[in-house]
């Protein structure tokens, strides 16, 4: 399906800052789309408030995650704390004290402590990316492997997003998906209590079938929500290149529309490197399109941002 969008940095920008959104918001870390997308095209997070950041953050360790499985053909261990470095904004390393010790709801007792030594907790991910690299192969491994992740707990803050990372990065190793645009932070946001109730229950009684059919769940709901949104992205690119092109055929480009699509909250820089032409005639471009109907300008500081308003609507739709 993915392929049914000539331009894929289109869905990979969408999708994966969808993803970054839903799963740091799994952390209490809540933002919008709208403040993501004005920190990404003002170039900086250094105006964004601190959720915004973080899930920049995640963005880009998603990213680095990306890079190292196409450059290696695989993941190390140095390579998982390089992605938890980038989530947290620090180098940390692995966790040096006992992590959140897991206790039955009903009765107060500890069920599970994760390891605190070091040593032991590199030994415990040596395990993991073995199996992650080699004899894992199927959907059924991807749960296993995140609960082993989860209970390994191998970093003081920001396990939970590197482990869905981890999950999506997996999907590409193993040659489930082409490109990073599967996520299912938005089927555990929705189904939260479910999500650490199937966790617990493997931990406190072995309860895997359980857990493991949670996440096929959430695989196969991700999917069918994907395969939808990239179906309405087609559906309003193929709009709006019809609109453009027989409004302003003058300055119409394939280059031009889509680079709308690309960045979502566009600006005069981002024509003037996708499409060629001088910042006047940028400005001029855009100013067009907002005549047209296809753009809202916002006054973001010192610049002027330019909204791709109905893929936007889109983008945010639930």
């Amino acid at each position: 399906m993915a392929n049914i969008i000539p331009n894929q940095a289109i869905l990979i920008n969408a999708i994966a800052l969808r993803e970054a959104k839903d799963s740091s918001e799994i952390e209490n870390i809540v933002t919008t789309q709208e403040r993501l997308y004005r920190a990404l095209a003002a170039g900086s997070s250094a105006a964004a408030d601190a959720s915004t950041k973080e899930v920049m953050q995640y963005r880009s360790a998603l990213r680095i995650g990306e890079a190292l499985i196409r450059e290696h053909g695989f993941l190390s261990v140095n390579h998982i704390i390089k992605i938890q470095t980038e989530i947290v904004g620090n180098d940390a390393g692995l966790r040096a004290t006992p992590g959140t010790a897991l206790v039955d709801d009903r009765t107060g007792e500890v069920v599970y402590t994760p390891p605190h030594n070091p040593a032991v907790i590199r030994q415990l991910l040596s395990n993991f990316a073995d199996f992650y690299n080699g004899a894992a192969t199927s959907l059924a491994d991807m749960a296993i492997l995140h609960y082993q992740f989860e209970t390994i707990h191998p970093f003081l803050d920001g396990n939970g997003r590197t482990g869905r990372i981890l999950n999506v990065l997996y999907l590409i190793l193993k040659g489930f998906l082409d490109i990073p645009i599967l996520y299912p932070s938005s089927y555990i946001i929705a189904h939260k209590h479910d999500y650490y109730r199937y966790l617990r229950g493997v931990t406190a009684s072995g309860e895997w079938e359980q857990w493991i059919l949670f996440m096929l769940d959430a695989i196969v709901a991700t999917s069918v929500d994907t395969i939808e949104r990239v179906r309405e992205i087609r559906a309003e690119l193929d709009r709006t290149v019809d609109e453009v092109r027989a409004a302003l055929p003058r300055i119409y480009t394939r280059k031009l529309v889509e680079t709308l699509f690309v960045h979502p909250y566009s600006k005069i820089e981002f024509l003037v490197d996708a499409v060629g032409v001088e910042r006047k005639a940028a400005s001029r471009y855009l100013q067009a399109l907002e005549e047209l109907g296809l753009l809202e300008s916002q006054q973001v500081g010192r610049e002027k941002l330019y909204i791709n308003v109905r893929l936007m609507k889109i983008l945010s739709s639930e």
